[in-house]
């Protein structure tokens, strides 16, 4: 494909268009249609209103609120007419997205998450109606923002999508977990978040480069009877820790089936 246009530019859509850039795709290649942004990147055009698109994309990623489809939809069907419609809108399935914009050329689920932005994103991609030219182009395309996948069976695209496009929030949330733990036990609040963050981003370096699993590296950390070990009996005591995430898991999938049905 030979240009994007990206229908609203939040966090996540600039995540990924600044990820296309740092990828050293042409800033000419892409184009915003958002009337909140205060600017795009220097040679993105920047549109307000959809009757000021030129029409010269032969692609669109729809990145506002999934819960904004019903009212903005009927708007864009020139905009996607012919066009290969890329959805970032959670919970949104692909037939919802055949329906809202039934003369698109096809249709893709995409999940990223904003490590986008330096081209670590793991990106789930789920599609209909793509013929193999078109699907190896939206693959080669969303690869450079770290890792593009095909996911098969769309039924399980809320699930993937709370492991690696809610994830991040995950370990955001883990790291200042363990900074506060820290703090708490008397550690100075600085020390604790430096160290904190430092830590988990050199272990999953490591768990990243190695060819063990993440367990059998934790086994590698803990000597028996040692430090690491009593640490790690009551994060395995229950095997709490894994239930507190498939709880968190099963939420978070759970809310992406409910906006599919406007909740």
């Amino acid at each position: 494909m030979s240009h994007l246009l990206i229908i609203g530019c939040g966090n996540m859509g600039g995540a990924m268009l600044a990820g296309w850039l740092a990828a050293g795709v042409s800033a000419g290649q892409f184009s915003v249609l958002d009337p909140a942004l205060p600017e795009a990147p220097a040679g993105v055009a920047l549109y307000r209103d959809a009757a000021e698109v030129p029409g010269v994309h032969d692609a669109v990623l729809l990145g506002f609120k999934p819960q904004q489809l019903g009212a903005l939809g009927p708007g864009l069907q020139g905009l996607t007419a012919g066009r290969t419609v890329f959805s970032l809108l959670a919970g949104i399935t692909l037939d919802q997205l055949a329906a809202a914009f039934p003369q698109g050329a096809g249709h893709v689920r995409v999940m990223p998450n904003l490590a986008a932005r330096i081209n670590k994103s793991p990106v789930i991609l789920s599609q209909r109606g793509l013929d193999e030219p078109a699907r190896t182009a939206a693959f080669a395309l969303f690869d450079q923002l770290g890792s593009a996948v095909w996911l098969e069976d769309e039924a399980q695209f809320d699930l993937v999508t709370a492991l690696a496009g809610s994830g991040p929030g995950f370990v955001y949330r883990f790291i200042d977990a363990l900074a506060g733990a820290a703090t708490d036990l008397g550690l100075d609040q600085g020390t604790a978040s430096a160290l904190a963050l430092a830590t988990v981003e050199g272990a999953a370096a490591l768990a990243a480069a190695s060819d063990a699993a993440p367990a059998t590296l934790a086994d590698r950390v803990a000597s028996p009877g040692g430090m690491t070990r009593e640490g790690l009996n009551v994060l395995d005591e229950g095997q709490a820790l894994r239930r507190l995430l498939t709880a968190t898991l099963r939420a978070t999938a759970d809310k992406g089936a409910a906006l599919s049905k406007g909740g």
